[in-house]
């Protein structure tokens, strides 16, 4: 039936507005609307005016013919009905089960306000009774003042016993929170590991702090808590990188005195480039801090803190408890508040779940099972994602090194430390070390560069003279000659005369140069005039005697003979 309500709910606004509560917050508690409030409870009023009227509870359905009430809360008398009305709440009645869940899940704490219902006859405690016998009483208006301010039981304990000398126990503190409507109890799965197996991380919100500027800024506070003793390290950095989150981890470990095998983490994105349940991708730096470290880290499925839930738990504490309402003149003081914290409280509490003190429980059990740390901390090193360039180079801190050829155009990773670059390819894997130049330099390894973009000359002029010697005695002593007189300009020479060997014989340039070398010429031009000549040259021809478009030589001699004797006559 539409706008009736059950029984239990029917009870606990009645309940709650005999204690003095508004329509508004018995609405808010309830999870119902304040108009339902204020109509059932004008009925509540109206059946009271009526004496004569059967005092039936509002919002129950049309009974059977001849079916008594339940008795209103506090008088002390049963109800008729034992299967709808005398069976305590929340026991295996169809009715009752319910709406105890309903009123639980929408108001926790309401419990007390319907005590009155599955109380045994005749004890009619009311609810402001028992909240007075509580040793917390009289510091009521002191923890409604904090539970305002949004802290927890927890906090709220420490607080009376330092601000107010309160001797009682922390679970009185507790019980008299959940009286007061305020505790918040979520169901979630418990997942327990051995001493060493496992730690999470997380990040969550500091309290703000003063920057050098004035200007009040919110810090990201990174927390650490083994899994088994719950031992913790906290610390706040200002911005979420890649570089922070391995400072705070790395500090952690050696804050431990060792490493446990696996670190569970989210898919922040200072470690995580690629959020995968199965095969996450985790960033490079992480990767080598891990195999430096021995530990592995293992992200979260996504969208699922109940993988690392002692942690999500770790940071609420952390946050209500040691950095609500504080506000911090630097970052280094909310670091030091923070470490006077962990060891002063986060250490010294028994645990709800162990039921140990996490201090001891961690130096008994859980520290010795730790893995070893390293002889030294991993080394700090910036780095990035760098193409290949065409000349065969890469930039890194506005410098220039070299690689392999067949990287080109391709992507690489660079680290530098300020000390060396270290070059690696997409698998991690080093192509190339150089030590770090300054800016504007370049680093070229004689191995990155192909032969073919080798030129002779870089060889110099001993390798030149090698190669002159295999072309004749006369050119190596004019190719000696002419860097004797020519210097270093004469190594360009000596590249000359060895590419003309590729056209010409290995005898003729050796011809040529010991032409060249008897008149003191020590110019590659005059080798090549040489060779021209050689080219042009005719070949020498044997003189006939006889032929016959040739005359006889006699006839030449009788023709001159009578050519002077005409002269004469």
């Amino acid at each position: 039936m539409a706008n009736v309500l059950k029984m239990a709910l029917s009870e606990a606004i009645l309940s709650l507005q005999q204690r003095g509560w508004s329509r508004r917050r018995i609405a808010r508690e309830l999870g119902i609307d304040r108009a339902t409030v204020r109509r059932h409870l004008g009925t509540l009023a109206a059946e009271q005016e009526a004496p004569n009227a059967a005092r039936r509870p509002s919002g129950l359905g049309d009974g059977e013919p001849g079916q008594m009430p339940p008795a209103p809360i506090g008088s002390g008398a049963p109800p008729s009905d034992s299967n709808a009305a005398s069976a305590p709440i929340g026991s295996a009645g169809p009715t009752c089960t319910s709406e105890r869940t309903s009123v639980g899940r929408a108001a926790p704490g309401v419990a007390e306000a319907i005590d009155g219902a599955d109380s045994p006859p005749g004890s009619a405690r009311r609810v402001d009774e028992v909240r007075d016998q509580s040793t917390c009483a009289p510091w009521r208006v002191a923890i409604l003042a904090k539970l305002d301010q949004g802290l927890t039981a927890q906090r709220i304990y420490q607080d009376l016993a330092a601000e107010h000398g309160y001797t009682g126990s922390y679970y009185s503190v507790v019980r008299f929170v959940r009286r007061l409507g305020k505790s918040r109890v979520l169901p979630f799965r418990r997942m327990e590991c051995g001493a060493g197996e496992e730690a999470q991380v997380d990040f969550g919100t500091g309290a703000p702090f003063l920057s050098p500027e004035g200007r009040r800024r919110r810090p990201h506070v990174f927390r650490i808590v083994l899994s088994y003793s719950r031992k913790g390290y906290t610390e706040a950095v200002a911005r979420q990188t890649t570089e922070n989150f391995l400072r705070c981890l790395e500090n952690a470990f050696w804050h431990f005195g060792g490493v446990p095998k696996t670190v569970v983490i989210d898919n922040l994105r200072a470690a995580v480039t690629k959020a995968d349940w199965f095969d996450p991708d985790l960033n490079p730096k992480v990767q080598s801090f891990c195999q430096h470290y021995g530990t592995t880290i293992l992200p979260t499925k996504p969208r699922t803190p109940r993988h690392k839930g002692k942690i999500e738990r770790g940071i609420g504490y952390l946050k209500s408890n040691a950095l609500k309402g504080h506000i911090f003149a630097s970052l280094a003081d909310e670091n030091r508040h923070l470490q006077h914290w962990e060891a002063n409280v986060a250490d010294t509490r028994v645990h709800g779940t162990t039921r140990q003190q996490v201090g001891k429980l961690f130096a008994a059990e859980e520290r010795a099972c730790l893995q070893p740390l390293p002889a030294g901390r991993f080394p700090s090193f910036c780095e990035g994602r760098r193409i290949v360039h065409r000349d065969g180079h890469v930039e890194v801190a506005k410098a220039y090194y070299s690689v392999p050829p067949e990287y080109l155009g391709r992507s690489v990773w660079a680290r530098w430390d300020g000390h060396l670059v270290r070059i690696f390819n997409d698998k991690m894997q080093s192509i190339a070390v150089h030590a770090q130049r300054e800016p504007g330099r370049f680093s070229t390894n004689a191995q990155h560069i192909p032969l073919e973009k080798i030129s002779p000359i870089e060889h110099g002029a001993e390798w030149l003279l090698r190669k002159v010697r295999r072309l004749g005695t006369q050119a190596t002593r004019w190719a000696e000659a002419v860097i004797q007189v020519r210097g270093v300009a004469g190594v360009r020479v000596l590249h000359g005369l060895l590419s003309l060997a590729q056209r010409c014989e290995s005898v003729r340039i050796d011809s040529a140069c010991g032409i060249a070398h008897g008149h003191g010429a020590y110019c590659l031009r005059v080798i090549r005039a040489l060779l021209k000549r050689q080219e042009v040259e005719q070949p020498c021809l044997d003189f006939m005697n006889e032929h016959p478009l040739i005359r006889p030589l006699s006839e030449y001699a009788n023709l001159i003979h009578h050519s002077f004797q005409k002269e004469t006559s």
